[in-house]
C-alpha cells in the first residue's frame, strides 16, 4: 500500500475553504484508481489550528516506553483523546495571547538531549533509539512537542489559578462523603531541625571576590568569553555546562532576590561587580533583554570551608544538643537563636513538606534520606549532629527530632482540615476544567477521521454526531 506525505494544512482554521479541505481529507481517507487503494497518510484529527497525525500517537507510545511507562493497557483512542486535549489547551492559549519563551523551550530541548546522550552514549545512538535520521529535525520536533505542552500547561493554569474555596465549601465537601468512604490518612510526622552552617574566613571570601573581579576584567578589558569562564570555573551545576546561562522573567520569581535584583538592574553587555547570595559569590552579565524576559549568564564561586571550621561547627551543635537534653534551653528557642536556616528557625525548626505545603510528612511518602535519618527516633528524641551537603556542595551540620506523630486514622475534619481543603479544592478545579473543556470543544473547530469516530472519548469530540 502506498502513502502520500501529509499535505500542507493552512493555519487559519476560520477559513471556509480550509474547513472544506479538511472535511474532505478526514471524511474520505481512501481513494480508488484502476489498480489499487491509496491511503492518505495519517491525519487522525484536527483541533483548532492543530493537526494530529497517526504518527503522533506512535511517537507518544515511543516516548512513554522510553520513560519506562507501559502502554499495554492504554488504547490508541485514549492516547488520541489526550493529544486532542493538549491541542485544545494550546490552541486557546494562543488565542488568549499566553506567552511562551522560545529560548526557554530550546534550553529544555538542549537539556533533554544532553540527558539522552548521557544515558545512551552518543547522539548517533540517541537518533537510532528514537528512529530519527537527522539531529536538527529531531531538535525541531522536540521543540514543537514541548512548546505545545508548555502552552497547554499555561492554559490549564490560567483556568484554575483564580479558583478559590471557602471554609463552608470545604465543610460541605466533607459532609457529602459517606462515613464508610472517608479517606484513611497514613501515619504522619512533624519533623524539626536545627542547622549550623560554618562561615568561611574573611581571607577566603576575599580570595573569591578577587578571583571574580579578575574574571570581570578578562571579559570587559581583554575580550575573553564570559561563557567560557563559566564553563571552566562556575560551581553552579545547573548552568555551568550552558556557559552560565539562565532565562529570567520579571513576573515569575526565580533565583534569590539579590540575584534577580542584580539581573534586572543591568543593561545588555554589562558585567556586574561581585555580589553575594545564600549560594555563594557571583558575577553576572545580561546577554539579551526581550521585554519582560532576559537571558543572563553568571559565574558562581563558593568559598571553601576548611576541615577545622567544619569540626568546630559539629562540636558547637553537639554542645547545643546536650543543653537541650538537660532542659537548659528548648529545641524551639535553640532553633530560633542558633539555626542558620532562615526557612525554619522562626517556626521552631519545623520542616515544611515541599509536596504539600503542610508541616506533616506521611511516613510512606517521606524522602528516603530523611526517613533513614529519623526512622529510629522516638517522639522528642534527637539525632546526633549529621553532616549534610546542601545545594552547590555547601556543607553543614544539623540535628533532627520528631516533633509530633499522627497515627493512621480516618479523615477527621478538625484534625485534617488542610488535607480535606486540598481535596475539595482539587475537585472544584477539576469541575472548572471540565466545564471549560465542554464549552471550548463546542466553540472550536474539531474534525475527526472516519477511522477514529468509533472511539469512545471522555469528552464530546464528536459533538454528538
Amino acid at each position: 500500500m502506498k502513502y502520500f506525505k501529509t499535505p500542507f494544512v493552512p493555519k487559519n482554521m476560520n477559513s471556509l475553504l480550509t474547513k472544506i479541505f479538511l472535511f474532505c481529507l478526514l471524511s474520505y481517507p481512501t481513494m480508488h484508481n484502476a489498480q489499487e487503494k491509496i491511503k492518505i497518510d495519517g491525519v487522525s484529527a484536527v483541533v483548532g489550528d492543530f493537526v494530529i497525525l497517526e504518527s503522533d500517537i506512535d511517537k507518544m507510545i515511543v516516548e512513554m516506553e522510553s520513560q519506562g511507562i507501559s502502554s499495554k493497557n492504554i488504547t490508541r483512542c485514549e492516547l488520541l483523546g489526550k493529544l486532542m486535549e493538549d491541542k485544545l489547551y494550546a490552541h486557546h492559549a494562543i488565542q488568549d495571547s499566553l506567552e511562551v519563551s522560545d529560548q526557554e523551550i530550546y534550553d529544555y530541548v538542549d537539556q533533554s538531549l544532553e540527558y539522552f546522550v548521557s544515558q545512551l552514549g552518543d547522539m548517533d545512538k540517541v537518533l537510532e533509539f528514537y528512529k530519527k535520521n537527522d539531529e536538527s529535525a529531531f531538535r525541531e520536533e522536540l521543540f514543537q512537542i514541548n512548546k505545545t505542552q508548555k502552552l497547554a500547561g499555561l492554559m490549564q493554569s490560567s483556568i484554575v489559578d483564580a479558583v478559590e474555596i471557602t471554609p463552608e465549601e470545604v465543610r460541605n465537601f466533607f459532609k457529602k462523603i459517606p462515613e464508610s468512604e472517608r479517606p484513611n490518612f497514613g501515619t504522619e510526622l512533624e519533623i524539626a531541625q536545627i542547622v549550623m552552617e560554618p562561615k568561611p574566613t574573611e581571607e577566603e571570601e576575599e580570595r573569591i571576590i578577587n578571583q571574580l573581579k579578575s574574571f570581570r576584567v578578562d571579559v570587559l578589558e581583554r575580550g575573553l568569553s564570559f561563557a567560557s569562564k563559566a564553563i571552566l570555573y562556575s560551581q553552579d551545576p545547573g548552568s555551568r555546562s550552558k556557559g552560565g546561562k539562565y532565562t529570567l522573567q520579571r513576573k515569575r520569581p526565580q533565583m534569590a532576590k539579590e540575584f534577580r535584583d542584580m539581573a534586572f538592574s543591568l543593561q545588555e553587555g554589562e558585567v556586574s561587580d561581585p555580589f553575594k547570595t545564600e549560594f555563594g559569590w557571583h558575577i553576572l552579565t545580561v546577554d539579551k533583554i526581550r521585554g519582560q524576559e532576559i537571558d543572563i549568564r553568571h559565574i558562581l564561586l563558593i568559598p571553601r570551608i576548611d576541615d577545622q571550621k567544619l569540626e568546630e561547627t559539629k562540636e558547637l551543635l553537639g554542645t547545643l544538643r546536650i543543653r537541650i537534653l538537660n532542659n537548659e534551653i528548648s529545641f524551639e528557642d535553640a532553633a530560633f537563636q542558633f539555626s542558620t536556616e532562615k526557612e525554619t528557625r522562626n517556626n521552631g525548626g519545623i520542616l515544611v513538606n515541599p509536596a504539600t505545603g503542610d508541616t506533616r510528612f506521611e511516613l510512606t511518602k517521606i524522602d528516603p534520606v530523611l526517613y533513614n535519618q529519623i526512622r529510629y527516633l522516638k517522639d522528642n528524641e534527637m539525632t546526633l549532629p549529621l553532616l549534610e551537603e546542601g545545594r552547590a556542595e555547601k556543607k553543614k551540620y544539623k540535628i533532627l527530632k520528631v516533633a509530633n506523630r499522627f497515627e493512621e486514622h480516618v479523615a477527621d475534619f478538625t484534625k485534617d482540615y488542610i488535607k480535606i481543603k486540598e481535596l475539595a479544592l482539587k475537585e472544584k478545579k477539576l469541575k472548572e476544567v471540565q466545564k471549560w473543556m465542554m464549552d471550548k470543544i463546542d466553540e472550536t473547530y474539531v474534525s475527526l477521521n472516519r477511522d477514529v469516530r468509533t472511539c469512545t472519548f471522555n469528552n464530546n469530540w464528536l459533538k454528538d454526531q
